[in-house]
């Protein structure tokens, strides 16, 4: 049976056989979420879209924001809506033409649908949508803030500050309660409470930082120091350094899978992933991909990693259970940030 049509009914027609296919394509495109991989490609300031199932881009999404671009981008919990913060044209710290603009793209018909205007240049940058809440938060550095934004009106509803400059990527809890900022320039971690609106903490960790990850059970953090090849494990509960781990370079994007086991940690400078294993606190294995590893995204169940390979323009696909790279997926010019639409 095929929704509320019966086999007989079917063959009633002169055409069953088309119609029978018809309803089978018809069936499986409502029935069945698609699963979407979104690519930002710095070098071709667009939106890749990605077909999972196929491992292949079918669409690109332009932005058409002439001398800045995007580097990140997030998606609402249904997959319908992605949200790409227009950066500049530089990259942190470093002097350009300030972003002022939050993209709004429908996922189903790979069309920009508007913009949300921050006023005036503030290098958005990072954005997280929180499922407990229902918020968009997404880094504002100029600012020293996190604007929260609602994804439904597409309205600016209030702001969190960093007491940092150049908080430059965002992580938050599981239970939505405590954000976390990497600090560029300042080398810090910021821990803000998401519900106050406030920040609770500072917490020094190196002489510069990059990317940041919540573990799965929200006990620990990770930032990568940018000045010796090891990775900073900060306590939540403490708000404390708890301890380090040696990479086989300068660490970049992480992500923790949601087993709790395991932090695969990008290190761009010897084109590998490494992997932590949480229980010793030690790499275990490191995993050959192609150039210039960027950011690293787990989708459920947990069984696969994408990794965002910049120079190289392709997306690393990562079995998880084999510890390999099972595929590469062709991107666009210095494929950078990553979002999973269900």
């Amino acid at each position: 049976m095929i929704g509320n049509l019966q086999p007989k009914a079917l063959r009633t027609h002169a055409s069953g056989a088309t119609c029978f296919v018809l309803l089978l394509v018809a069936f499986f495109s409502v029935g069945v979420k698609a699963q979407t991989l979104l690519v930002v490609n710095q070098g071709d300031s667009d939106v890749s879209i990605v077909d999972a199932a196929i491992g292949r881009q079918v669409a690109t999404i332009a932005e058409n924001t002439p001398g800045v671009h995007g580097h990140e981008v997030a998606v609402s919990g249904d997959g319908h809506t992605a949200f790409v913060p227009i950066y500049g044209s530089s990259g942190v710290g470093k002097p350009g033409i300030d972003g002022h603009e939050m993209l709004v793209i429908d996922v189903p018909s790979r069309t920009v649908i508007g913009d949300i205007d921050f006023g005036h240049g503030v290098r958005p940058h990072f954005p997280v949508f929180d499922p407990v809440s229902g918020m968009l938060y997404v880094t504002t550095e100029l600012d020293k803030t996190v604007t929260i934004v609602d994804p439904k009106t597409r309205k600016i509803v209030g702001t969190i500050p960093t007491g940092q400059e150049e908080s430059h990527m965002l992580a938050v809890s599981h239970d939505g309660k405590r954000g976390y900022t990497a600090n560029v320039g300042p080398g810090t971690v910021s821990v803000l409470d998401m519900l106050d609106r406030k920040t609770i903490a500072v917490i020094p960790v190196a002489g510069h930082v990059q990317r940041i990850a919540v573990s799965a059970d929200d006990k620990l953090v990770f930032t990568a120091d940018q000045t010796k090849p090891q990775l900073a494990v900060i306590d939540t509960a403490s708000n404390k350094v708890k301890t380090w781990v040696a990479l086989p370079g300068l660490g970049y994007g992480t992500a923790a899978t949601p087993n709790g086991k395991w932090l695969l940690v990008a290190v761009p400078s010897t084109n590998q992933v490494a992997v932590v294993d949480l229980g010793k606190m030690e790499v275990a294995r490191k995993i050959d991909v192609e150039a210039l590893p960027q950011e690293i995204v787990i989708p459920p169940p947990g069984k696969v990693a994408y990794v965002s390979c910049a120079t190289a323009g392709k997306i690393a696909v990562i079995d998880l259970d084999k510890w390999n790279v099972d595929k590469t997926i062709a991107a666009g010019k210095f494929a950078d940030g990553l979002a999973w639409a269900k």
